[in-house]
């Protein structure tokens, strides 16, 4: 009877600590930038959703990634380390999945873990429960899903409404009576931006403003000038924009040929429609390239707009459920990207709109609603942060730090500085590698590769990273502060490639 009776107080202990751990979501899409996001000010679109989630809790301004690609991005976020620590530099790697990542230490501690939709790391990384991921970057419609079995299914309709079903779904049977870590990773916004159905066209009445730097001569900068992501050279009128779109196409980009002929029917009723106005139009040069940024951001802007209404959804379902009350939500995205910013798409580069991702958070009765956070932190905190959110212990071996005390107010002396490596190249997009330092003030960066220079910009006199300072002799001081705390970051994070750079 006494050994029963421990049983049934240890059994009661496990489920009032399980009641007081939250549960967690952690929804990260794809190339979707804070430039397109109305909490952080933008008036390009709007976004309801994912302002709930910054109005009811925190909004990070600094946010920013240690390497601007979809899959290293992920790899950190899963090991909480750097690219060059955990093996993952570039995509279309095979992620090592006999190293640490921080799922197996909440199932440690009892949490149900799981991870539903893009994760782009070529393998199956332990720690989850329940897996069900896309194939590489999967397709947008009546994608392919590859299970923890590593079973292959297909599920027919627009991926961002099955990634949000398969997550409710999986909520729906987990174990009540454990908390739950749940990764709802999105194909959106990534190229070449096909819209869901119900918006095809939901921008078609809006004229973008054209970018103050559309058409930047990238003076001084010498990767800028080499680089190929242009809107006007690299971005592809069929592949990307559907003009004359090639519907038998084989392309592991394309959607086209998983299309039901209903599907098939109303898509191609509408892009023939856009091939029409533009063989009518015939533009070339400038009003080409403007051309081109138009369609860009109508596709760009409506594959958002899908997005954002399964976060909706799927915070309703919370409410609904009544998790609401002890689930922390969280948005974010693998990087930023260009929205014709310097006349570009894409990512890869230190500057502002690639370096920095959205972040926002919500953690009812913990953080404070209209939180705002300035101090720079980078993606190789997350998985620090949400093991101290999940009241589990951080590894020694993780390299960043949990920001859960600035989220709630109760930290000063934060670091404010975040270390950045950027290796693939040549391809896709001709950007040189390099790594650097982002402080709270400036961005210092080494360019190495087929050619070696370094970078200086001024953020707060200059936020667009227009003007290279590396060259102004009255910045030299700043040059010397910022390569001894470049090279402090280096040996702190043990980055053997960039040291040895750091002194030729």
């Amino acid at each position: 009877m006494k050994q029963l009776l421990i049983v049934l107080a240890w059994l009661f202990v496990q489920q009032m600590y399980a009641q007081q751990r939250p549960n967690v979501i952690f929804i990260i899409s794809d190339d979707h930038t804070s430039q397109a996001i109305s909490a952080y000010g933008s008036t390009l679109a709007q976004t309801p959703n994912i302002d709930r989630i910054a109005k009811e809790g925190a909004i990070l301004y600094n946010n920013v990634v240690s390497n601007s690609i979809c899959g290293p991005s992920r790899a950190t976020l899963l090991t909480g380390k750097y690219s060059h620590i955990n093996g993952y530099k570039f995509n279309e790697k095979v992620f090592d999945i006999t190293q640490p990542v921080f799922p197996e230490e909440l199932q440690k501690t009892g949490y149900q873990t799981a991870w539903v939709g893009k994760m782009h790391l070529g393998s199956l990384p332990h720690g989850f429960d329940y897996l069900n991921i896309l194939p590489g970057h999967g397709s947008y419609y009546n994608s392919d899903f590859v299970n923890s079995n590593n079973e292959t299914h297909r599920y027919n309709g627009y991926v961002t409404d099955v990634i949000t079903q398969l997550s409710k779904e999986w909520l729906d049977k987990r174990n009540p009576d454990k908390p739950f870590f749940l990764v709802v990773g999105h194909k959106a916004t990534h190229r070449s931006w096909l819209p869901s159905l119900q918006d095809l066209g939901a921008y078609d009445n809006v004229t973008f403003p054209v970018p103050a730097t559309f058409y930047d001569d990238y003076a001084g900068r010498i990767a800028a000038q080499d680089q190929d992501m242009s809107i006007e050279k690299t971005m592809l009128l069929t592949e990307d924009l559907k003009v004359n779109a090639d519907y038998e196409s084989k392309s592991a980009w394309s959607s086209y040929n998983r299309f039901t002929p209903e599907q098939k029917a109303q898509f191609k009723a509408y892009y023939d429609k856009v091939t029409t106005a533009f063989e009518a139009q015939k533009p070339t040069g400038k009003a080409l390239a403007e051309w081109k940024y138009q369609r860009y951001m109508r596709d760009y802007m409506a594959t958002a707009k899908s997005l954002d209404r399964n976060i909706g959804e799927l915070l309703d379902y919370l409410d609904q459920t009544g998790l609401s009350k002890n689930t922390v939500v969280i948005y974010t995205s693998d990087q930023g990207f260009y929205l014709g910013e310097h006349g570009w798409f894409d990512k890869r580069f230190i500057y502002e709109e690639s370096l920095k991702t959205p972040f926002v958070i919500r953690y009812p009765g913990v953080i404070k609603p209209n939180t705002k956070v300035n101090q720079v932190v980078s993606n190789v905190d997350w998985a620090p942060t949400l093991l101290n959110l999940m009241h589990t212990p951080i590894p020694d071996s993780f390299q960043g730090q949990s920001f859960l005390p600035l989220l709630t107010g109760k930290m000063s002396g934060w670091k404010n500085e975040s270390y950045y490596h950027y290796y693939e190249f040549p391809a896709p997009h001709h950007v040189y590698p390099h790594f650097g330092l982002r402080t709270a003030r400036y961005t210092l960066a080494r360019f190495y590769g087929e050619k070696n220079f370094w970078e200086l910009y001024d953020i707060k006199n200059d936020p667009q990273n227009l003007k290279n300072l590396y060259h102004d002799k009255r910045y030299a001081g700043v040059i010397a502060a910022l390569k001894k705390q470049l090279k402090a970051q280096i040996l702190k994070v043990k980055d053997e490639e960039a040291l040895k750079l750091m002194t030729e």
